[in-house]
């Protein structure tokens, strides 16, 4: 950035990258003040809902808070990961959905956009789309809609392009994938040794039909790779977001990571680290889902990355290209 740029506007570009969580039904004050700096993408939780008039109440008053455009994302992928339940209708796991096939994925595609385009919902942090080839997964399993690759890839499509033409953007995930690991990356590092090869037949395939599909993000995972970046966390390599998912897969939407707050991630780096660190390996949104603090040690860290010049500014600019596609196309007031 040029040495003229102010410390608000620095810190506006930061608070660009951030996609925050908040406590309570009504809006905290923490969210007010993340907002007022310029954070512009709001996650919901069950702790956030009431029955679905009251959710739509609190998506306005969220909106309400800027006079910019603010991007309102949930969890709302079936089975046992569900966010908003009361007057919803939330539709059964994955798994479920990929057994009867590719017109019953599109089906709960077309209910979800209805579902939650209707209270203000933007964008939904589904579907997984991690082929589940370890039966000792003891985070995917009915999250997945198989154990094939093909199959998962068919599904995932099918309902990315539903959801999608009904105005919610979708978010496939955990790139490169989550679904052989034996770990939670809530809890733990997970580390797979699959080599290139491998993922190209695998792991890759739903991710490949989903960036055909259109999809408007695509999320990463904490997964260390060893044969790929033995060095980091999926989330954090170069190799992996800029290597794999936009110069070999040819993504051209955008990346958000997974919680920093989870283990896979801060048990070996702080807020601070991860945050910067993700945004030059490619993450245009970083989610950080729980804590005031940690969500303004993050943006306290971007904002000095971009000031300094580790976070450069064609990373920023386009980023934020790539962040104005989605909410041009997605985000209503």
């Amino acid at each position: 950035m040029a040495d003229s740029q102010s410390t608000s506007d620095l810190e506006y570009a930061a608070a660009s990258f951030l996609c925050v969580g908040f406590h309570g039904t009504s809006v905290s004050a923490e969210l007010a003040e993340l907002i007022r700096r310029g954070v512009r993408s709001v996650i919901l939780f069950e702790r956030n809902a009431g029955d679905r008039n009251e959710v739509a109440a609190l998506i306005r008053e969220v909106k309400s808070l800027s006079s910019d455009p603010i991007m309102v994302c949930v969890d709302q992928e079936g089975g046992d990961t569900v966010r908003l339940r009361n007057g919803f209708n939330p539709p059964p796991s994955m798994r479920s959905i990929g057994h009867d096939g590719r017109a019953r994925a599109a089906e709960v595609g077309v209910q979800l956009a209805e579902d939650l385009r209707s209270v203000g919902i933007d964008l939904n942090l589904a579907p997984v789309i991690d082929v589940d080839t370890n039966p000792d997964n003891p985070v995917i399993g009915s999250r997945s809609f198989s154990r094939d690759a093909k199959s998962v890839a068919v599904s995932g499509a099918a309902l990315i392009r539903a959801m999608q033409a009904g105005g919610v953007a979708g978010c496939a995930k955990h790139f490169p994938g989550h679904g052989d690991t034996d770990q939670d990356s809530h809890f733990a590092l997970p580390t797979l040794s699959h080599d290139l090869e491998r993922l190209r037949a695998v792991e890759l395939v739903p991710f490949q039909a989903a960036i055909r599909a259109g999809v408007a993000a695509i999320m990463t995972a904490h997964i260390r790779f060893d044969a790929v970046d033995p060095s980091v966390p999926a989330t954090l390599s170069t190799p992996i977001i800029y290597g794999i998912l936009r110069e070999e897969l040819g993504f051209q939407g955008v990346v958000m990571s997974d919680d920093l707050e989870m283990q896979g991630v801060s048990d070996s780096f702080t807020t601070s680290q991860a945050s910067v660190q993700a945004v030059r390996a490619g993450v245009d949104v970083l989610l950080c889902c729980h804590s005031f603090d940690r969500q303004m040690e993050s943006l306290s860290a971007l904002a000095s990355a971009i000031e300094d010049g580790r976070i450069s500014r064609d990373t920023v600019t386009q980023s934020h290209v790539r962040k104005k596609r989605l909410f041009d196309t997605f985000v209503r007031d």
